[in-house]
């Protein structure tokens, strides 16, 4: 059994969906629901007994040591973070309260855990903690990509808090011998992704007729990652990393933003094209936002030396995947923009809370 924190998000939940898919190792899947978790992306699992949702808050360690305890599982996979770059600007406490705090409650809940294993069991237990490239600040047009020993230089509030993460599952590592690894990753694209980052925004604004906002010149570069690539690269980190080790996750498929818009406007003139004219006609240029980072780019060559992993997915062939998954899934896309999803969660857990009173 293992326990994932965060597996009703987008990266979460296709990890989960993913690892049941693959095989019969039960998940205990911890969330908050926050606005960014939503049950209904793990529909297809409502009646699988290996699939144990909790909702609860990884900065309760209370909580968390309880779960260890109670279902003993041999490995940790840390998805749960506040993840948005523009929501980190408005609202860094946040971000510091669930990426800093919460990880490092979730770091001593699974210290105490550990330490209370023995033989096989202690030996075999991992924590994977799951980053971001953003850590390592921006690149000019000419730089290498970012390696594991690139130095940190974080320039959001978001990339402050999972820098900070980053190093407490280091010290924890090197002070208290925990099994820890960690993976930075670039920009994750697919199924199940909340609107308000790019390629799903554009997706749905371009389908209602709205303005397709571009920050700034949009030739800030990045390098974009399938979410399933992304997901078996932790499974094969988990399986086969060495200990204490940071292993980047990328798609080497540096693109700017206009490039990656461009794209998706002339996939759906092909998909669900508008009666007339192209969806390139509602590009629209907005204000750039305060710090953007001008250029991210992952080597990743280290993951695929030492552990065999490589992207499956070329830019080309992932992104036609994603357009036409929301295409297909379009109930989906209006329960997320109306709120309605977040009703179904309140609603079902307030009937279980009086549920539990009653008894």
């Amino acid at each position: 059994m293992i326990l994932v924190t965060g597996g009703a998000g987008f990266i979460g939940s296709n990890f989960v969906r993913d690892w049941l898919t693959l095989n019969d190792e039960p998940v205990i899947n911890l969330d908050k629901l926050t606005y960014a978790g939503n049950l209904s992306n793990l529909a297809s699992l409502e009646q699988d007994p290996r699939h144990i949702f909790v909702r609860g808050d990884i900065c309760d360690t209370a909580h968390v040591s309880r779960l260890l305890a109670e279902h003993k599982p041999r490995a940790i996979v840390h998805f749960a973070a506040e993840s948005h770059v523009d929501r980190s600007i408005h609202s860094p406490g946040e971000f510091i309260s669930t990426n800093v705090n919460g990880t490092f409650g979730l770091l001593e809940a699974a210290r105490a855990y550990w330490s209370g294993l023995t033989g096989e069991a202690k030996d075999g237990f991992r924590f994977l903690h799951v980053s971001t490239d953003e850590v390592y600040g921006t690149l000019g047009p000419q730089d290498p990509p970012f390696t594991e020993t690139t130095p940190y230089a974080p320039n959001s509030p978001y990339s402050a808090s999972k820098a900070a993460s980053d190093h407490l599952v280091r010290a924890y590592f090197h002070t208290y011998g925990m099994p820890v690894l960690t993976t930075n990753c670039s920009n994750n694209y697919g199924s199940f992704h909340f609107p308000e980052k790019l390629i799903p925004l554009i997706i749905s604004n371009a389908r209602a007729g709205k303005p397709l906002p571009i920050y700034g010149d949009g030739m800030q570069v990045r390098d974009w990652l399938y979410v399933g690539d992304h997901c078996s690269a932790i499974r094969r980190v988990l399986e086969a990393g060495r200990l204490g080790e940071v292993y980047n996750v990328g798609g080497w498929n540096e693109l700017a933003n206009l490039e990656v818009v461009h794209t998706l406007c002339d996939i759906l003139d092909t998909l669900d094209p508008k009666a007339s004219g192209s969806y390139r006609e509602q590009i629209t240029y907005v204000q750039d936002r305060p710090g953007h980072d001008r250029r991210y780019a992952i080597d990743a060559r280290k993951i695929e030396r030492e552990l065999g992993w490589k992207p499956a997915e070329t830019f080309a062939t992932g992104i036609r995947k994603t357009v036409q998954w929301y295409l297909d899934n379009q109930a989906w896309v209006r329960d997320v923009q109306s709120g309605d999803y977040l009703k179904w969660v309140e609603q079902n857990y307030a009937a279980r809370d009086t549920a539990k009173e009653a008894i």
